[in-house]
């Protein structure tokens, strides 16, 4: 038998590792260590968790009693808990094995579904035969925390998985804006509220019919309200479901009086707050402003002010040229964004960009903020290729120096590059900060087509008169760019 003094240090070692973790996410020279750390602190609080539920571990007089309601005392039930978390960590490394980084943003959107729905279904249930012995008096908190638990977690849930539908392609990421619909979510919270009263304030467990309407509801307000956010938003979409899963965690670790889970939770609900508050300030847009929804569409066609208007021819260049171009360049700036991610380029660019460097040429990446569908996706794809982190810059590092750059080559990027941002009021995007690529002596756009972005508006920046169009799949033509370097 372990002493429950040896658990309790578990979820303390488990809780610094978490925000080591978290510490080292922060850069990309940190982050294998900083996932390292996480994997850890995960291990020991499944281990430390599963071995006082199975009861294998000596409690001090009196506290065995208080836990009996989740100690699996039959040995069948144990089985199946064991088989439970042996099936579910099996799954989840096959799937995080096998899955594409041009699939990451949608695999997050659905493992934060997983939490919302594990809230969902560990308030209910602890609520209809609860395990955990609640004070005196305590009735009252007890009811709250398992109200918002199921309320935060009902939200997740269906917000997560249309996400996730909309990230994967199946759905169209164009907003759903019905009319009302603000008047609608906040009939919809105050019927949540309503019901609340009746059921924190009810005798024993006699309200159960409250919480599973209110459970109904709080899951159309969570699909509602992602079903009105344009595709041009997802990034930010996904950092905000991120924080409701650790905010749903933390009320769940009130509810089952578990400090490990409350001090993860937390963790993870203030950090996708954070990360969310910076994600809007790069797209200089309010959080509230992302919750009301309705910006951008799935990028498959023209939209807005921007796309009616006549930007006049656009200028190509074909393969030899891009080479002649990067091979008189001294000053390389190359923006990536989610044309890269599909085309699976990052491997190839980081050979020529090695190549690049060979050859005495200063070569850098700019890398905006809400490039790509996830918070730090080109980033991940960069590291993924070996790409040296200290020629990674962020927008606010690099973007003074376009205009002393001799050539910027921008990969599949289109919103982030939008002169519009800055020169047109009138524009979707307006005073959104971008790459101020149109600088620089000349730019080299890398398209498969003249299609918009997510924010469905077009780019003037492909007519200016230092803008070249070389049209084809990212990867292919990074391909191309590296025989004719190496050919001369």
């Amino acid at each position: 038998m372990i002493p429950y003094g040896a658990i309790l240090s578990s979820y303390l070692v488990a809780a610094v590792l978490f925000i080591l973790s978290l510490g080292g996410l922060s850069h990309q020279k940190t982050s294998r260590r900083g996932n390292l750390y996480g994997m850890i602190g995960m291990a020991l609080a499944v281990g430390a968790t599963a071995l006082l539920i199975l009861g294998k571990v000596q409690f001090p007089e009196g506290l065995a009693e208080n836990l009996r309601g989740i100690l699996l005392d039959d040995p069948t039930t144990a089985t199946v808990f064991a088989a439970a978390i042996g099936i579910g960590a099996l799954t989840g490394s096959i799937l995080a094995a096998r899955v594409a980084m041009t699939s990451m943003p949608e695999m997050v959107a659905i493992l934060h579904s997983f939490v919302g729905l594990a809230a969902v279904l560990v308030g209910i249930s602890t609520y209809l035969g609860s395990g955990i012995l609640v004070p005196e008096g305590g009735e009252l908190v007890h009811n709250i925390e398992i109200y918002l638990a199921v309320f935060i977690g009902a939200i997740t849930f269906t917000g997560s998985v249309l996400a996730f539908l909309k990230l994967r392609g199946s759905v169209s990421g164009k907003p759903i804006t019905l009319p009302g619909r603000h008047l609608l979510n906040l009939l919809m919270v105050v019927a949540c509220v309503y019901l609340s009263i009746g059921f924190v304030t009810a005798e024993g467990h006699t309200a159960v019919q409250p919480l599973l309407w209110m459970t109904l509801i709080a899951c159309v307000i969570g699909f509602h309200m992602v079903a009105a956010i344009g595709g041009a938003d997802m990034p930010v979409v996904v950092s905000m479901l991120n924080s409701y899963s650790g905010w749903a965690a933390a009320a769940a670790g009130f509810m089952l009086k578990n400090d490990l889970l409350i001090v993860t939770g937390a963790l993870v609900g203030s950090s996708g707050a954070i990360l969310s508050y910076i994600m809007c300030r790069a797209m200089n847009r309010s959080f509230i402003s992302v919750i009301l929804g309705g910006f951008g569409t799935d990028g498959g066609g023209g939209g807005g002010t921007a796309a009616a208007r006549d930007h006049g021819e656009v200028t190509t260049f074909d393969v030899d040229e891009a080479v002649e171009a990067l091979r008189e360049a001294s000053e390389i700036i190359i923006v990536p964004g989610y044309g890269m991610a599909v085309a699976q380029a990052q491997h190839s660019l980081s050979q020529m960009v090695d190549f690049l460097k060979e050859k005495g040429k200063t070569v850098r990446f700019g890398i905006h903020p809400v490039a790509g569908r996830l918070p730090g996706h080109m980033n991940v794809l960069l590291a993924e290729a070996n790409v040296d982190y200290n020629i990674v810059l962020e927008m606010d590092e690099i973007n003074d120096d376009f205009a002393a750059t001799d050539l910027v080559l921008v990969i599949g990027a289109n919103d982030i590059v939008n002169p519009d941002a800055l020169e047109d009021p009138t524009s979707p995007i307006a005073g959104m900060p971008v790459l101020e690529v149109w600088k620089s002596e000349t730019v080299v756009v890398m398209k498969r087509s003249m299609g918009t972005g997510y924010a469905g508006v077009q780019n003037p920046l492909f007519f200016k008169d230092n803008s070249r169009m070389l049209f084809g799949d990212a990867k292919e033509v990074v391909d191309q760019l590296m025989t004719g370097l190496r050919s001369h």
